[in-house]
């Protein structure tokens, strides 16, 4: 799939990078933030941050916050019910935040409180499904994958394994490429996914 990284990265040094590309995206990335949290309010009932307990480092749980994509009356506190394409519960400006990622953003402010990392295993709900059954029913190693913070991205989604676990490949594929990240990571490991990121996300967002 790609060559194995050398040096890996402490947590000191994985950390002290996650605290500055958080603070600056959220400078940076502040007009946008106001932007969007403004259309939220301005075209659905509602708070504009949804919030919701996933599984962190070690099954740790923690609240995880993301721009409000879905009707107030439809959410799902829970996340077993996944979000499918086309789901009517989700906004107008919901779908272009789902389809941007930009829903994602607040969780900016998880990485600067310590929840997540910038780069790793996405973070999911406990009991997540995977083909219909759950996650740890369909692999064994699932649970593998909570020995590193969970990030806002990873080597599953800039591989374009991402969104819904009901097929089985999709959900082979995801747990493949997080338990690779794990055994591979390093720090110019997560520049790399961070630079694919932002190229996938906001240049072809912008170019679209």
């Amino acid at each position: 799939m790609r060559s194995l990284h050398q040096s890996k990265a402490t947590p000191l040094s994985k950390r002290m990078v996650d605290i500055f590309g958080a603070g600056m995206g959220l400078v940076l990335l502040a007009p946008l933030l106001l932007l969007i949290a403004g259309a939220i309010k301005a075209t659905s009932r509602g708070r504009v941050l949804f919030r919701q307990k996933r599984l962190g480092q070690d099954g740790k749980p923690f609240v995880i916050m993301k721009f409000r994509t879905m009707r107030l009356d439809a959410c799902d506190p829970t996340g077993v019910r996944q979000t499918l394409q086309d789901d009517e519960r989700v906004t107008p400006v919901g779908r272009f935040l789902r389809r941007s990622n930009f829903d994602e953003l607040p969780q900016l402010i998880n990485v600067l409180r310590g929840d997540m990392s910038l780069v790793g295993p996405r973070p999911h709900v406990d009991g997540i499904l995977a083909a219909g059954v759950p996650y740890e029913n369909f692999d064994r190693r699932y649970h593998q994958r909570l020995a590193v913070k969970p990030g806002i991205t990873g080597w599953a989604q800039v591989n374009g394994w991402r969104g819904e676990t009901r097929d089985p490949t999709s959900a082979s594929m995801r747990l493949h490429c997080d338990l690779y990240y794990i055994e591979n990571q390093s720090l110019t490991f997560d520049l790399e996914i961070l630079g694919r990121t932002v190229v996938q996300e906001f240049l072809s967002c912008s170019g679209s």
